[in-house]
């Protein structure tokens, strides 16, 4: 009478599963509520003026709208969005004191980074021939909103050169203003968007050259005309 087959003991080969990576889990519902609404608010797909509510969101992103609430509350927070209960959430314009606001604090942050940066380090200069030369191409493929973000690395780059963390933060802080400010001036101003690259090129050869105050001559006047373009002066 044959045996029976002894029963395999042996541990089952967990290698393979063992080793391959988990799945990456998908951020909270809120958070990509956030993201979504907040990069579109950026990208002047969500204009000023423009009404949003619980119910368009929710269903855009695939979420309840309980996390659309608690994302439309953060966005609030950040001087993006003004809510109205029982209404939605209306995207806030771009407003003439913002700008004013924003260009002096960026004024008086970029002059100082650009004395600090000469002589410039051959990192940074490679870095702003980076971004410029994105700007370029970005700006021929049309893509205002990818223009404006390398426009924004270019500065940043500038400043965090200074060494100076705290400043590097508060510069920071200004991001998102910056880019949807970017985006909206490059939008109603199409014919200056050459211009505003050419004026990068300036301050990076002045910094080539190791000029300080040529340097922070065109920082001025760069960020000055966003300035006068609030006050109808778009020279």
């Amino acid at each position: 009478m044959p045996s029976a087959a002894a029963p395999d003991t042996s541990a089952p080969d967990t290698s393979r599963t063992a080793n391959a990576p988990a799945p990456a889990k998908a951020p909270p519902a809120a958070e990509r509520v956030y993201a979504y609404v907040k990069q579109a608010v950026l990208e002047r797909h969500y204009e000023g003026g423009m009404l949003l509510t619980e119910g368009e969101l929710a269903e855009a992103v695939g979420v309840s709208r309980t996390p659309v609430r608690e994302a439309l509350l953060r966005l609030e927070a950040e001087g993006l969005l003004k809510l109205y209960p029982k209404k939605g959430a209306m995207v806030l314009p771009v407003s003439a004191q913002e700008i004013a606001d924003v260009v002096e604090t960026r004024l008086l942050v970029e002059e100082h980074a650009a004395r600090k940066a000469v002589p410039a380090a051959p990192a940074l200069i490679a870095e702003l021939e980076e971004q410029l030369a994105k700007m370029v191409e970005l700006a021929a493929s049309g893509d205002l909103a990818a223009v404006s973000v390398a426009d924004r690395c270019f500065h940043a780059a500038i400043v965090r050169s200074a060494g100076n963390q705290i400043l590097d933060r508060l510069y920071e802080q200004l991001r998102d203003r910056q880019l949807r400010m970017g985006v909206a001036v490059m939008h109603a101003n199409p014919d200056r968007i050459a211009k505003n690259i050419a004026e990068h090129g300036e301050i990076l050869q002045a910094l080539r050259a190791g000029d300080t105050a040529a340097a922070v001559d065109a920082v001025h006047r760069h960020v000055s005309w966003v300035r006068n373009l609030a006050q109808g002066d778009v020279r």
